[in-house]
């Protein structure tokens, strides 16, 4: 078995290639800790979400709803809409961990994010590596959790650190994720329909903007790339 392979080098590869991703979401990691406690969350609430729950976006738009007397059912319902898109990464990375033991389906499954979604989906059921995604997965969640630590002690120190204009980090992260992965007509016009609906239902929370832009835009790209498949 070569190198390349081993659980301990794929496992540092997959640690190394997400550190880039992991101190661009720092900002948003402390936004989430700083916004937990000024939503009178304590510490170890605040700190549970990100051991717990695991998803930046829909950490912070929970806050924001906790923060403003939303009720349970709204806020299950706003995360979940928020988290859809899990439903198609493990449909899209099924076939290649389907064979995998239960721990680790359960395991990644739990480290899925976008991040993890962005390093692995280009991977075929030949080049998947479930040391790698490990690597990735857990690197990326000890730092999240290590950030929103920060952003908790800072929240009590430093009142208004939510002013501060973190939450820009979301949009820049996405961003760099996307980027790379623009390279064919049906990618462009998905990204072009997300973008112009979410200017559509800006007047919305961006919750629900997110969502249904999303949606839009994957119908979009799926409808195109069926087209451009059958024009080929």
């Amino acid at each position: 078995m070569s190198d390349h392979h081993l659980p301990r080098s794929a496992f540092l590869r997959g640690a190394v290639a997400i550190v880039p991703l992991s101190l661009a979401t720092a900002p948003w990691g402390l936004l989430a800790g700083s916004m937990a406690i000024e939503a009178n969350l304590t510490p170890l609430q605040g700190q549970g979400l990100s051991t717990i729950v695991f998803a930046g976006a829909a950490q912070l738009v929970a806050i924001g709803m906790l923060k403003g007397g939303a009720g349970i059912f709204s806020i299950l319902l706003t995360t979940l809409l928020l988290t859809s898109q899990h439903l198609l990464y493990g449909m899209s990375m099924r076939p290649a961990i389907s064979t995998l033991p239960g721990r680790w389906r359960l395991g990644l499954g739990f480290l899925l994010t976008d991040e993890l979604f962005a390093l692995t989906s280009q991977h075929d059921t030949q080049q998947f590596n479930r040391w790698y995604a490990l690597g990735v997965g857990l690197t990326f969640y000890v730092a999240w959790n290590l950030f929103t630590l920060v952003g908790i002690v800072l929240g009590s120190s430093i009142p208004g650190l939510d002013r501060l204009g973190l939450d820009f980090s979301i949009a820049a992260t996405f961003i760099a994720l996307i980027t790379p992965l623009v390279n064919n007509v049906p990618t462009v016009v998905c990204v072009a329909t997300s973008l112009f609906f979410s200017v559509l239902f800006s007047y919305w929370q961006w919750g629900p903007a997110l969502v249904l832009s999303g949606l839009a835009g994957m119908s979009a790209g799926f409808v195109c790339n069926k087209l451009y498949r059958g024009r080929a």
